[in-house]
């Protein structure tokens, strides 16, 4: 249901829009939003106006400080709820050959760039489980998941397959960052915010507005043809807008940085993973960022998470939520088997969270389930 949402929601405020428009009571766009004496841009226009003109603008400030108190408490979920980009964007499958299946999975191509070097994203299949090693299928067990070694984790952790040592700890840049800095220094050097012109959000709804003219009034003008074939090149073609391109996604990824409201929390109890000895991975496969929720490190952060409740729908368990604010679980889930423990002790220590006393030492294995904190609410 949250997948068909997605696409409703902006597929409405895009109609919206144009009956506003073609009843000549324009109410904006989701990139200049004007009601009567409202009226709020988006932040990169805000910005770049401000920096175009040299002046401090109090209605662009007012729509800054407005989308960073969003960002701070809902992350992206404008790119995952609001944004026609992802929508339009799914238009690529129709010149896809074949049953379309590459696009499931991948979505709307929202995971970052400097994510798409590690692995993380992809769920494991056939005999593959969770956490990245194989076993062999005869020797499988629920209960006997393979931990990933130090040095393999390091590798998935690394810009390079080899992890070594000279870029072991460091990412490769990313280049929507790139493109955000850009942005506002081309609107500081030739005076008007250049962005704007080509930005997808804006010429989404200019399409709209540009076709109710065309065939409501007859007006034919070069922007008919200009427009669609920005959109397409720079959505359905190019591909890689949001994840390498989208200064407001740059954005929004900085400020979310900050962000803890929200976030997908798995209830141990539930999770195939801690509570049956299974493997899943499904979350991880599902995500369009490339977020793991169920080992966050081998993944993206979630300053990146769109908020699309793709993982809570895909999860089997039904044990991902998204509270208002996570508590501090009691347990912490381990990666890593310690050398002096032997094999099978380290691998149920990895289907399974150390419970903890109040000291902060360890408590020893008694075979009880640990107890869970209850989110202190939750996004339905």
């Amino acid at each position: 249901m949250s997948q068909k949402l997605r696409i409703i929601i902006p597929l409405a405020l895009l109609g919206v829009a144009g009956v506003a428009y073609a009843a000549h009571a324009s109410v904006g766009t989701l990139s200049a939003i004007g009601w009567e004496s409202i009226s709020l841009i988006c932040p990169i226009g805000a910005l770049g106006t401000m920096l175009a003109s040299k002046m401090f603008v109090p209605r662009a400030v007012v729509s800054i400080v407005l989308a960073v108190a969003a960002i701070l408490l809902l992350g992206r979920a404008f790119c995952g709820w609001l944004c026609p980009v992802p929508v339009v964007s799914k238009l690529r499958g129709i010149f896809k050959k074949g049953d379309g299946k590459a696009a499931g999975a991948g979505g709307s191509g929202n995971a970052p760039a400097d994510t798409e070097a590690r692995a993380g994203k992809g769920g494991p299949t056939g005999d593959e489980t969770s956490i990245g090693k194989t076993v062999p299928a005869s020797t499988a067990a629920p209960a006997a998941t393979v931990p990933l070694s130090a040095e393999e984790t390091r590798a998935l952790k690394s810009s390079c397959a080899g992890g070594c040592a000279s870029c072991a700890d460091r990412r490769p840049a990313d280049s929507r960052h790139l493109i955000l800095g850009g942005t506002l220094l081309s609107a500081a050097i030739f005076g008007f915010p250049v962005f704007c012109l080509v930005c997808p959000v804006g010429l989404s709804f200019a399409l709209v507005f540009l076709l109710i003219a065309l065939f409501g009034g007859g007006d034919v003008t070069w922007s008919v043809l200009v427009v669609p074939a920005l959109l397409l090149a720079e959505v359905v073609f190019f591909r890689k807008w949001c994840s390498h391109l989208c200064p407001i996604s740059s954005l929004m990824s900085l400020v979310g940085k900050a962000n803890r409201t929200f976030q997908p929390t798995i209830n141990d109890e539930k999770c195939l993973e801690t509570a049956h000895g299974a493997t899943c991975g499904r979350c991880a496969e599902v995500c369009e960022v490339a977020i793991n929720p169920r080992h966050p490190e081998l993944g993206t952060t979630f300053a990146e998470c769109t908020r699309c409740r793709a993982c809570a729908d895909a999860c089997p368990g039904h044990a991902i939520s998204f509270p208002l604010l996570a508590r501090r679980k009691a347990g912490a889930t381990v990666l890593a088997p310690d050398p002096a423990v032997d094999g099978a002790t380290a691998a149920a220590s990895v289907a399974a969270p150390i419970p903890k006393t109040s000291s902060g030492v360890a408590e020893a294995a008694t075979g009880a389930e640990p107890e869970l904190d209850e989110p202190a609410g939750s996004l339905s």
